[in-house]
């Protein structure tokens, strides 16, 4: 059968570069995909795959094997785009500006695109069932992994698992990373608004300057990833955003803050939020200001199922070189796959895209990063036979 999915992929090799091409001139906000589900639907339908929709947005496609067994697959991919206005210089840029695929959720389309393609043709051949899950909004809280889920569509009598992956610009190209267990932190964001009285700078005494109390608010909380934090549990706590709206000698009444806090431990994940709603809360007002805080619950840690990652690790050295399997680090990003994880068995894992020779170095959600198209009919290759020896090899 390997043999089989490397000449129907040499047929569509130009197709899938044509589909990614397409996606990320016209990518769409998380919750906003309507162009782009409609786009994946007429693919389905000239494939003859039928699909049904379990959110406003995103598709779930159906390929039924040849009734030898209800041993199913899912196989996931994101399709949303990020709020960036892209800066390549290349013939797909994007057309929405403000908007880019910034995180390779249009190679991850393409990709799934090809292997349906694949499948359908071998579907007679398949010992089992797949379910191809176009996931809207893994960009924005609540993510849209949650809908799937609710949706009742994997709970099928004999789901041996739910396969998705994301490309990497940490990992060589021709690269596929892989970890079992612990991978993927959890993200939880905080919203601060802290109320002051704005005033002249020269006169710091007759105010009550939220720059400053912003300030030892930042460096406070530090603590507690510093020293209330176990050092073996990966912690870390940033903020990007700080709106403090005067001037070089106006003070301004209030000051907006916004970061970001995760973890790969969910009961230290719930101290440490506790710890800071109090400390957000108490801080300011003993220093005379008010104080609104809002912490957005986002995606658990991400665990793999340890046998589903050996499974997939044979799965790929039958097809791929001892050299091209790499045993990837923690990674302090998030991804609402977590959810599905965490309800079935499910394994994540990377596809590298570095390629400096290319000068494709940068790396996710920058406005300069791009893929190696070269690496898109791997990719492929790689999820297709994976998915066939899952289904049709009982051993597994």
């Amino acid at each position: 059968m390997k043999d089989q999915i490397n000449i129907h992929l040499a047929a569509l090799t130009d197709d899938i570069v044509t589909w990614r091409r397409h996606l990320h001139q016209h990518p769409e906000l998380s919750f906003q995909e309507y162009e782009t589900t409609r786009y994946i639907t007429d693919m389905l339908t000239q494939l003859a795959i039928p699909f049904r929709s379990v959110s406003e947005t995103g598709v779930i496609g159906f390929i039924n094997g040849n009734g030898k067994s209800d041993r199913t697959l899912a196989l996931r991919a994101d399709i949303d785009a990020l709020p960036i206005t892209e800066e390549n210089d290349v013939v797909y840029k994007s057309l929405h500006t403000g908007i880019m695929h910034a995180c390779g959720h249009d190679f991850h389309t393409a990709t799934l695109l090809g292997v349906a393609t694949i499948l359908k043709k071998m579907e007679q051949q398949l010992d089992g069932n797949i379910i191809l899950i176009f996931q809207a909004a893994e960009e924005k809280i609540p993510g849209g992994a949650q809908a799937v889920i609710a949706s009742g569509v994997l709970d099928v009598p004999n789901l041996i698992g739910v396969i998705g992956q994301h490309v990497s610009p940490k990992i060589e190209v021709g690269k596929f990373g892989y970890r079992a267990g612990k991978f993927m932190a959890s993200s939880d964001e905080l919203y601060i608004d802290i109320k002051g009285k704005g005033g002249h700078g020269a006169q710091p005494h007759l105010n009550i300057d939220p720059v400053s109390i912003s300030a030892q608010l930042i460096v406070t909380l530090q603590q507690i990833v510093s020293r209330y934090a176990n050092p073996a549990i990966p912690t870390v706590l940033s903020f990007g955003k700080v709106i403090a709206n005067g001037a070089a000698n106006v003070i301004p009444d209030t000051v907006h803050l916004e970061g970001t806090f995760r973890t790969m431990d969910e009961s230290w994940r719930e101290k440490a939020l506790s710890l800071m709603e109090n400390i957000i809360k108490e801080l300011p007002q003993t220093l005379g200001a008010e104080v609104e805080v809002e912490i957005r619950r986002g995606y658990p840690a991400l665990f793999n199922n340890e046998l589903l990652i050996q499974k997939i690790k044979k799965a790929a050295l039958s097809v791929f070189a001892p050299e091209q399997i790499t045993e990837t680090d923690l990674w302090m990003a998030a991804e609402d796959f977590a959810y599905y994880a965490k309800h079935y068995p499910a394994a994540f894992y990377l596809i590298g895209t570095k390629c400096p020779e290319k000068n494709l170095t940068a790396e996710l959600h920058n406005p300069h990063f791009n893929i190696d198209e070269d690496i898109l009919p791997e990719s492929v290759r790689m999820m297709t036979n994976v998915a066939v020896t899952l289904i049709n090899d009982k051993a597994f």
